[in-house]
């Protein structure tokens, strides 16, 4: 038993699955930029991508069972050469389409159709911004990262989002600790970036770093991996575990295998309640009712407020310890 299920245990607890509401397409780990946080390990160097087949496969799949929510992911998931095919066939289906998008794509040369594709289907943007201080932005993601995505979001700006297009944006702590409220942070980042860049978004969703792949990689190297998963611990927090998104999200690897969650499919840890199969096996009804599969990685999303792809599961969490000093004592303005 570890970690998780042990705090699970103490307070009664048991995570099953509900009724699929949200398929998540990761199309493989190609990627613009190569993250300090990434769970995922994306960069340029890397080669594995959805091929032709697969995606029509996962197309097929959609069109069948047609999923609330379709959220496509990446790496950089643009940079598939499948993804405005498998776009047009979510909207179509009659999905809810979200891109999760690193913003600096839109600044890259052959991506000059990305803004107007977006737009023309409605498709709702989660876009990474790690803080709004340019120092900061660039520490995490790389020199120049910060301009290119002030650049990128004054274009999504012009074609309507943030007003009648959906975009959201997306908070991770620069380091080992969790983030600090979502309103209360969401507040700053409204007040700033309209202040200074005249730039409009809906929704900051915040994140808590998973301890796995490169950000994991990056504790251990200074000697905090176990400082920070004892942070986790301390801050579980019970009333997360109902809105997990492992519940109700089905993770698509660029392979067409099946996890609970993305996370769990950077770790190989397959969907119990899937039953090994791969997407065009699935039923979905047979889901709702199954296991999850944990590890002491999920401590992250409940930790605090709780983390999800949507953000913090809760607005308090005033019993569990929340944020910390790397926040207070330099970033918020």
């Amino acid at each position: 038993m570890n970690r998780f299920e042990r705090r699970l245990a103490v307070d009664g607890l048991e995570l099953r699955r509900a009724p699929l509401e949200t398929l998540q397409l990761n199309l493989g780990f190609k990627c613009n930029q190569a993250c300090r946080h990434c769970h995922v390990d994306a960069a340029p160097w890397r080669t594995e991508m959805m091929d032709a087949p697969t995606a029509v496969r996962v197309s097929d799949w959609i069109r069948r069972h047609r999923p609330g929510v379709v959220d496509i992911t990446g790496g950089a998931p643009e940079m598939n050469p499948n993804f405005r095919a498998l776009v047009q066939v979510a909207v179509d289906s009659g999905a809810r389409v979200m891109d999760r998008n690193n913003l600096t794509i839109l600044q890259e040369p052959g991506f000059e159709w990305l803004p107007e594709f977006l737009a023309s289907r409605r498709v709702e943007i989660i876009a990474s911004l790690p803080c709004y201080l340019e120092k900061n932005v660039n520490q995490q993601r790389g020199n120049g990262v910060f301009l290119k995505s002030i650049e990128s979001l004054r274009s999504l700006n012009r074609l309507g989002y943030g007003d009648q297009l959906v975009l959201n944006l997306v908070y991770n702590p620069l380091g080992g600790t969790l983030p600090p409220a979502q309103a209360e942070l969401e507040a700053d980042y409204r007040d700033v970036l309209w202040r200074e860049h005249q730039i409009r978004f809906h929704r900051l969703f915040t994140l808590t770093n998973q301890p796995i792949a490169r950000f994991a990689a990056d504790l251990r190297s200074r000697g905090c991996y176990e400082e920070y998963m004892e942070l986790l611990v301390s801050a579980f927090n019970p009333g997360t575990v109902s809105g997990l998104m492992c519940r109700s999200t089905l993770s698509v690897d660029y392979q067409g295998r099946l996890f609970d969650c993305d996370f769990n499919q950077m770790l190989g840890l397959p969907a119990p309640a899937a039953g090994g199969a791969y997407l065009w096996d699935l039923d979905p009804a047979r889901l709702a009712g199954g296991t999850v599969r944990t590890a002491e990685h999920c401590l992250a999303c409940t930790a605090g407020c709780g983390s999800s792809c949507g953000g913090a599961l809760q607005q308090e969490a005033s019993s569990v310890r929340q944020g910390g000093a790397e926040f207070a004592s330099g970033f918020k303005v």
